[in-house]
Formats: structure tokens, C-alpha cells, sequence
């Protein structure tokens, strides 16, 4: 497997006016530089500011629980063994109160043994979207009655938002900063 970054950040001085200000708008609203995925989006500066646009309601001020949320995250960065992102919400994960062993587990690709209610039906939600790309009727039904349908669209848009980001940067072989979390192996192929 290849690990030398593809598309290294642009720096500020190679610039395009639209990336500059792309950069500015991004900075203005995150409060930080332009960093991670989308930093390899400020080839595309309006793609990049319109996954900003969605991350800033996905990754902020959905409706699901914050643990729940973070924990789809890291569901998402496993299914795509995506380093970076799992190196940065995994202790967004831990703050927010998802245990750690079922941080462990998620690692390691297996269901883990003790989940809250709405936990488990996230993680069903989330792993059966994923790896069937469908969700059946009764595992529908359960995230529903614990999330509502604005839960069920946020859900979704969490783990397909984490989705794009998991593309770019293993398209762009974003390297993590190592240190933050343990890093995934590769699932057997």
C-alpha cells in the first residue's frame, strides 16, 4: 500500500484568488485554517466551501446525541479505514462519552458487546447502510422511534458526509497526525 500524500496542502502563496478567498471564508467560519479534507478540496474551492456548508450543520448541530454522532463517525472512518479522520474523532468520541470499549470494537470491525439503547440502533443503522447500502424495515422502524425521521436524515447525511470526506483524503492519501489515536489496520481485502 502507497502512503506518500498525493495531494500535499496548497501553500497560501500558490493560491488562486478563489482558493485564497475559499480559505478566508472557510478560516472565518471554522475559526482555523483550512486543514485535512479540505485542504485537498481547495483544488475544487466551491466544492470544499460547500462540504463545509454541510459539515458545519452535520458535524455540529445535528439531532442525534453527541457520543451517537461521533460514534457513526468513527463507524464511517472504519468502513473506509480512513486514518485521519478516525485520529480526530476519536477523542472527540471519548469527550463526548462513547466508552471505550466501544470505541475498541469499532477498531477491531466487530459490533460491540454493551451499547445504550440508541447506540445499538445507530450502530445497526449505520453499519447495515455501509456494507449493504440499504437499511431493512425493522432497523429502519428502531432508529425511527428513537430518532425521528429528521434523526434518520441526519444519521444518513452524517455517515455519507464522513463518507465523501473518507474519499477525498484516501484518493489524496492524506496522512494522520500520528499520536491523536490508534491507528486502524486495513480490513482483509
Amino acid at each position: 500500500m502507497a502512503t506518500n500524500e498525493r495531494m500535499l496542502p496548497i501553500q497560501p502563496d500558490k493560491w488562486t484568488a478563489e482558493q485564497k478567498q475559499a480559505a478566508e471564508e472557510f478560516q472565518a467560519g471554522r475559526g482555523y485554517a483550512v486543514s485535512g479534507p479540505f485542504a485537498v478540496m481547495m483544488r475544487s474551492p466551491e466544492v470544499m466551501l460547500r462540504a463545509k456548508a454541510m459539515g458545519d450543520y452535520l458535524r455540529f448541530r445535528n439531532v442525534l446525541p453527541k457520543r451517537v454522532s461521533e460514534m457513526v463517525i468513527l463507524i464511517t472512518a472504519r468502513e473506509w479505514t480512513q486514518q485521519y479522520e478516525w485520529s480526530y474523532h476519536y477523542g472527540f468520541a471519548l469527550e463526548a462519552g462513547l466508552a471505550l470499549p466501544i470505541i475498541e470494537a469499532i477498531a477491531e470491525g466487530r459490533r460491540p458487546d454493551a451499547m445504550a439503547e440508541d447506540e445499538a440502533a445507530a450502530y445497526d443503522f449505520s453499519n447495515e447502510l455501509h456494507r449493504t447500502r440499504r437499511v431493512s424495515d425493522r432497523t429502519y422502524a428502531r432508529a425511527l422511534h428513537l430518532f425521528g425521521e429528521q434523526g434518520i436524515i441526519d444519521l444518513t447525511g452524517v455517515s455519507g458526509y464522513y463518507s465523501l470526506l473518507a474519499m477525498m483524503m484516501n484518493v489524496a492519501r492524506t496522512q494522520p497526525d500520528h499520536g491523536k489515536a490508534p491507528p486502524l489496520e486495513r480490513f482483509p481485502e
